[in-house]
């Protein structure tokens, strides 16, 4: 699914390249943290490298190896915050939040 310079990461590109916001949102609120901790911890290192390596390519004519890259660097964005900010999958004090994009970028 991944470009081969990214294989090491193929264990989590079934779970985590989705290709909208509110799949990665309802796949981190369904996800348990020490599942999302060993993604993040595994990504972290190679996240700058991963991105540069998207941005090589213009983004009407990625590869499907590259576009479930980029999808698996959005998941990381939406993985980080709750590691680095909540802790926790949920935001605190959150109620029943829920992403409703009505419009997304592409890819």
């Amino acid at each position: 699914m991944l470009p081969s310079s990214f294989a090491e990461y193929e264990q989590y590109a079934e779970k985590w390249c989705l290709a909208t916001e509110p799949e990665r949102w309802a796949m981190r609120l369904s996800t348990p943290m020490p599942v999302i901790r060993e993604f993040y911890d595994a990504f972290t290192p190679r996240f700058e490298e991963a991105i540069d390596y998207c941005d090589k390519f213009p983004l009407e004519e990625l590869p499907d190896d590259v576009l479930n890259l980029l999808h698996l660097v959005y998941s990381m964005i939406l993985v980080s915050m709750a590691v680095e900010v909540f802790g926790t999958q949920k935001p605190a004090d959150s109620a029943d939040a829920v992403i409703d994009r009505v419009s997304a970028p592409v890819p």
